[in-house]
């Protein structure tokens, strides 16, 4: 790590403050800017997809063995371009998989960062696309364009197990360690009180359903809103009416 850095010291929760606080800019110029809608979803995903090719730019520019341990296989990575089709295509059955896996999934690796002694264009990136995962879902949840539906966390999990089969056949073909399958991470993390392995996989499932669960509270008195049942139909009907700037998509 950087000198200076250590989890939760000042450089930390610096970073850390500064997700939200993106995210609340952003949702500031929405609501001033009515038009600036469409530019800023673009804007997000643009730099999320830079971000991601730069970081593992980054590792194959400084000599890293890329395969099979340093692709672009985490569920962090995989939830980065699930955001970006999000934003971009605004349908809500994207959105439901990107809320969850960043909200529970993408804060928790900028909580307890895995990284062993990186350069620091590797750790900039990284907390770079990791930040800009969180800040793009808190922007379209603060903004009203968009919200989980009923039902969101059982598909929500289901994705993620599906998931976890892919990433841990791949896992066992090469000897890789995708979504920390085979052995937890080096740094500290909340795996470390889970118990070995495999115990440490079963509750993570525990965990992670609980985290589903409490994400989705503050949208339960929604579920039988009108608005719900025509979800299909685009963000807009989520929150607030889409406004003259959001109808160029």
């Amino acid at each position: 790590m950087p000198a200076g850095f250590h989890t939760f010291g000042p450089m930390h929760l610096a970073i850390l403050g500064s997700v939200p606080a993106l995210a609340a800019v952003l949702v500031l110029a929405r609501h001033k800017f009515p038009g600036w809608a469409v530019g800023i979803r673009w804007t997000l995903a643009s730099l999320l997809a830079v971000s991601a090719i730069s970081y593992f730019g980054s590792f194959a520019a400084e000599g890293f063995q890329m395969f099979p341990g340093h692709l672009p296989l985490d569920l962090c990575d995989i939830c980065l371009w699930v955001v970006i089709a999000a934003l971009v295509t605004q349908k809500p059955a994207i959105f439901d998989v990107a809320y969850y896996w960043a909200l529970a999934g993408t804060t928790m690796a900028l909580l307890t960062p895995n990284l062993t002694d990186p350069s620091r264009p590797i750790f900039v990136l990284y907390f770079t696309d990791h930040g800009l995962i969180v800040a793009s879902v808190l922007y379209l949840v603060w903004s009203g364009q968009a919200r989980p539906r009923p039902g969101s966390i059982a598909r929500s999990m289901v994705a993620i197990n599906l998931y976890a089969v892919v990433a841990g056949t791949f896992d066992f073909l090469f000897k890789a360690d995708y979504m920390y399958l085979c052995t937890k991470p080096q740094r500290m993390s909340l795996l470390d009180v889970m118990g070995p392995w495999p115990w440490y996989i079963v509750a993570g499932e525990v965990v992670g359903l609980g985290l589903f669960w409490l994400l989705y509270l503050p949208f339960r008195r929604d579920r039988r809103s009108p608005a719900v049942e025509h979800a299909d139909e685009g963000f807009s009907v989520y929150g607030q009416e889409m406004t003259e700037g959001d109808s160029d998509d």
